[in-house]
């Protein structure tokens, strides 16, 4: 368990240097700046989704023969409905957004804009989380590089969602400190999520195909219901699909590369 930490805690890590961005910055970032950061993410989280987690849920469901895919599909689908309940659940405040998602509350719009990258991190967490778990338990299909691939590449995308939360709190009027605390705050649940997960798989091993796929259906809810609408919003979106690829790109390479 031990070894697993430094990954769980490596997203986390990026975040909380990109809020830091506070510290040095000033003013809030550009709309074409914060829609490139937004599909450079979306692309990581896609192809995190794929190489990461789904293609190693089917590779290690190959008992079920012509039905390899089924905890795959089952997994996927598991991850859409729990943050379709997390949407319907919690009350946040997308980027951009003039109106709040969620139940009624009387939070303020800063605090339902951290909720919203929140929301965000908690399944990037499990999908670090889930596949540490398969690590542990010497499944074939996952290996320590590939492990860290996926933590360093969700902790590259973190540092701009780290800097997406702190800056605009600052440039409303909020102290430097408390932004960054903010912007931390939004992360933290990664580490959490990853420990928790890491705990349910131990336990559940022949679960672990369901788990990595219900991380990707998790991430990938983000990425079409949050991200891909926010980086293409407004005038000249292809700035947010180069950026959707060049993300995409860096997680594949580094997937391949250190797996």
């Amino acid at each position: 368990m031990v070894q697993t930490l430094p990954g769980l805690l490596l997203p986390f890590l990026g975040t909380s240097l990109g809020a830091a961005c506070v510290f040095f910055l000033s003013g809030s970032l550009s709309h074409g700046l914060s829609r490139a950061l937004t599909g450079f993410a979306a692309g990581v989280m896609v192809a995190a989704s794929i190489w990461s987690l789904l293609l190693p849920a089917i590779e290690q469901a190959t008992s079920y023969g012509r039905f390899a895919f089924l905890p795959a599909a089952v997994g996927f689908w598991g991850g859409i409905g729990f943050l379709l309940l997390l949407d319907r659940l919690i009350p946040h405040l997308h980027a951009g957004a003039s109106r709040a998602e969620g139940p009624r509350s009387r939070l303020t719009r800063v605090t339902m804009t951290v909720l919203a990258v929140t929301l965000h991190n908690i399944p990037e967490g499990m999908a670090v989380g889930v596949v540490y778990a398969g690590l542990l338990a010497g499944s074939p299909e996952i290996t320590a590089g590939g492990a860290f691939a996926l933590a360093l590449g969700i902790a590259i995308q973190n540092f701009p969602e780290g800097a997406i939360v702190s800056l605009p709190l600052c440039a409303a009027g909020k102290r430097r400190g408390r932004s960054f605390v903010s912007g931390v705050l939004s992360g933290v649940v990664e580490p959490i999520f990853g420990l928790l997960t890491v705990l349910m798989a131990e336990a559940f091993v022949p679960a672990m195909p369901y788990l990595l796929a219900f991380a990707a259906g998790a991430m990938i809810y983000v990425v079409v219901e949050e991200l891909i609408p926010e980086a293409s919003a407004g005038e000249h979106s292809d700035l947010g699909v180069l950026f959707f690829s060049v993300g995409f790109s860096l997680m594949m390479i580094l997937d391949v590369a250190l797996g």
